[in-house]
């Protein structure tokens, strides 16, 4: 299990609502048609720009299974785990694994505050028992927990499958993930694409954006790919904005980055789950002028 095997932008998926609070199916297989439309080079769910947390285990179970029947095997579908004990994320990640993911993103446990050992402790112990390459969400800033270097090297020494870093920080903050990982993980960034150029020049594996502008990303990933810094800096400027927008706050993310990503998929009125941010008028009109600048998605 390398971690050159991973890389590329994988959009993280959105959860739409119906108007009676169910999940929506068609809004759902929409977006992941758009996903492989636009050039994904794989495709993940249940992380937060899922709000995985608003919904039930039957509802994420759902999830990865319209997922994984709409993708095909056609990319690979990370799939977030989350639980409040090593069993119950090993029962999710099997259940992923049966479903058709490729690899899984281990969130730590809801216990804040207590030694790093604990939550290396955790990962290792979910990592042994479940059969697919892994991650560990290493995002303190959002999750309030999180791995230094020292620790992250003796569990990678410790499972064999945990082979991936995803990250929500600052490029100079996965610039030190990546180096003291010497190679043995393959480092993908969030935050919605913010610094994407340094982050791949910073020695990023790939980036999990959301939909909203997963298709400029995977633009200006080719562009770096292919040496065209120039090409790449100059789509990265005509998104930057919207990005910038949406990243506020992980609930301006999630209302606005939303919509956003409903309109450019030609979707129509978008339906939260309680509790959520309440669009103001202004700021849909904002979102409503970065859909239109970045256009349909196809």
């Amino acid at each position: 299990m390398e971690a050159a095997r991973f890389s590329g932008i994988y959009p993280m998926q959105f959860a739409f609502f119906d108007s009676a609070g169910r999940l929506d199916r068609s809004a759902m297989r929409r977006q992941v048609q758009a996903c492989l439309a636009g050039g994904a080079h794989g495709v993940a769910c249940l992380g937060l720009g899922t709000e995985v947390g608003k919904l039930t285990p039957l509802e994420r179970r759902d999830v990865i299974d319209w997922i994984a029947a709409d993708v095909a095997g056609r990319v690979p579908v990370a799939v977030t785990v989350a639980g409040d004990s090593v069993d119950e994320q090993v029962a999710l990640g099997d259940y992923a694994r049966a479903a058709g993911a490729s690899w899984l993103i281990l969130q730590p446990p809801p216990e804040r505050g207590l030694p790093e050992t604990h939550y290396a402790e955790f990962f290792a112990g979910v990592m042994a028992r479940v059969d697919l390459p892994c991650a560990i969400q290493n995002a303190p800033e959002y999750l309030g927990v999180g791995l230094g270097p020292t620790a992250l090297c003796a569990l990678a020494r410790q499972a064999p499958n945990f082979v991936l870093l995803k990250g929500e920080g600052s490029v100079l903050l996965i610039r030190r993930a990546i180096e003291a990982a010497s190679g043995a993980l393959a480092v993908f960034n969030g935050r919605g694409g913010l610094e994407l150029p340094d982050n791949l020049r910073a020695g990023c594996a790939g980036m999990i954006p959301a939909t909203d502008t997963f298709d400029y990303q995977v633009r200006i990933y080719a562009a770096m790919r292919a040496g065209d810094e120039a090409a790449a800096e100059a789509i990265y400027r005509q998104v930057l904005p919207a990005i910038v927008f949406v990243m506020q706050s992980l609930d301006q993310f999630l209302c606005y980055g939303k919509r956003i990503a409903a309109w450019r998929l030609g979707l129509g009125e978008v339906f939260d789950r309680r509790p959520a941010l309440t669009p103001e008028a202004f700021g849909l009109d904002c979102a409503r002028r970065y859909a239109q600048a970045l256009g349909p998605l196809r």
